[in-house]
């Protein structure tokens, strides 16, 4: 039997928790709900593990006994259906390589097949020994293309709806995935590795922009695995700070301070990752109401950017841009409710929109107008921050797992009873509705 993807087998073990969590909430035992589902308790207790499946008739038994409001069937369907598209992907991908393999075949000498190493002197067998250490299945050519197709999706992450790109990373994940089990050098295994942990990071920031979480997790772990296999210190410190950006847009601010110190501990020094897990901590700070190490985290980005030169590719998710540091200064002045916010959001938006148009970076366009809104309404500048707003919601460019921030501001001007709120709660709505993963719950209900 063909091994289960690893991303499939972190979401049944994903599903499997929240399960439990449910169920003992609802105060139901292993046993209730086995004699409600007709199965065993043991079944019960494997698929809280995630060792067993279940089919759709248990997880409807589940959902209404623990009364979780269609959370466990939507997520099981959401694991069904992640699993179709691995196993569509897989078969495609298996057929390429095997197609691929059968052309090299037909053009490999047959010299040398079959002879016995007894047979050969020394000098042969040590021919012999040589060509099948270089033997590979996989090759230079592959993997080079393999990591510029990584730096091209990388770089298509700022302008490529998440959805989107997520098919077609999906798409080289699997095809990763057939060609681990051939032959290839250590040095070329090492690779293979390595870009297979860069892809799977980009996969889990584009589960993340679309609010599945355990899916996101899912391929943070896998990510996490293969970078701590390939001793890639990078990848490892990009995946601790990634977690960090989806438990702070959940509201677990402290767990996120934790995870970008821990990033900036693996990240090489002065690195795109150092400067980012940098800023992370200052958001973290900044939602907890700490101006003092709020600001001290600005000074500390505003130090490691300042010797930075503009990189050829600034699109690239994960080679810091300077220009970036703005945009961050801005969002970070806006959660600590500071006005000085205003000038930095501005900036971004004129730097962005007339210049380069927005089209480069529409979602950073997007997030300054949202901390644009944050900012005046502090100094009761409610009709620009209105109309800030709704031309952020309006851009189509607010990924769900930042509609939170959306829903602050709504909230806000509802909470002042304004004459704009019904157009922005309209927008609001238009936007929720919008979301690929419709069954992804609301950060921030208002």
């Amino acid at each position: 039997m063909a091994r289960e993807p690893v991303e499939i087998t972190e979401l049944r073990r994903a599903l499997g928790e929240r399960l439990a969590t449910f169920r003992k909430a609802a105060d139901i035992t292993q046993g209730q709900l086995a004699t409600a589902a007709y199965v065993d308790r043991t079944t019960v207790s494997h698929v809280e593990k995630g060792r067993a499946r279940a089919d759709e008739a248990f997880w409807q038994t589940a959902d209404q006994l623990t009364e979780s409001g269609g959370q466990l069937v939507a997520a099981y369907r959401q694991l069904e259906t992640t699993k179709r598209e691995c196993e569509a992907d897989v078969r495609a991908n298996e057929l390429a390589a095997i197609r691929a393999k059968a052309d090299g075949l037909r053009s490999t000498p047959l010299t040398g097949w079959g002879m016995s190493p007894a047979g050969l002197d020394d000098e042969m067998a040590a021919i012999e020994l040589a060509r099948r250490v270089a033997a590979s299945d996989v090759g230079d050519e592959t993997l080079t293309r393999l990591e510029l197709a990584f730096d091209e999706l990388a770089t298509a992450y700022p302008v490529t709806p998440p959805a989107e790109l997520l098919v077609r990373l999906r798409h080289h994940l699997a095809y990763i995935s057939t060609l681990m089990d051939g032959r290839m050098t250590l040095s070329e295994r090492k690779r293979l590795v390595v870009v297979g942990g860069w892809l799977s990071l980009l996969a889990a920031t584009v589960h993340v922009d679309l609010n599945r979480s355990a899916a996101a997790t899912a391929r943070l772990r896998t990510a996490a695995s293969l970078a701590q296999q390939a001793g890639h210190d990078e990848v490892r410190a990009w995946c601790f700070e990634t977690e960090a950006w989806r438990v702070l847009t959940e509201g677990n601010y402290r767990r996120a301070l934790e995870l970008s110190r821990a990033a900036q501990e693996l990240a090489p020094s002065g690195s795109s990752v150092a400067i980012q897990a940098t800023a992370q901590e200052g958001r973290a700070w900044a939602r907890l109401r700490q101006p003092r190490e709020t600001y001290s985290a600005i000074e500390r980005v505003t130090k490691l950017v300042s010797p930075l030169e503009r990189p050829d590719h600034p699109e690239h998710h994960y080679r810091y841009d300077p220009d970036k540091s703005v945009a961050y200064v801005a969002t970070t002045l806006a959660w600590a409710g500071d006005p000085a916010a205003e000038r930095y959001a501005r900036e971004v938006i004129a730097r962005l929109e007339p210049s380069e148009g927005s089209g480069k970076w529409p979602r950073r366009v997007a997030a300054a107008n949202l901390d644009l809104a944050l900012a005046l309404l502090v100094t009761n500048r409610l009709d620009e921050a209105c109309a800030a707003a709704l031309q952020a919601m309006l851009s189509g460019r607010v990924v769900p797992s930042n509609h939170w921030r959306a829903a602050e501001v709504v909230k806000a001007v509802e909470t002042r009873q304004l004459p704009e709120a019904r157009d922005l709660r309209e927008a609001y709505e238009e936007l929720r509705r919008g979301e690929p993963d419709a069954s992804a719950p609301n950060e921030l209900e208002c």
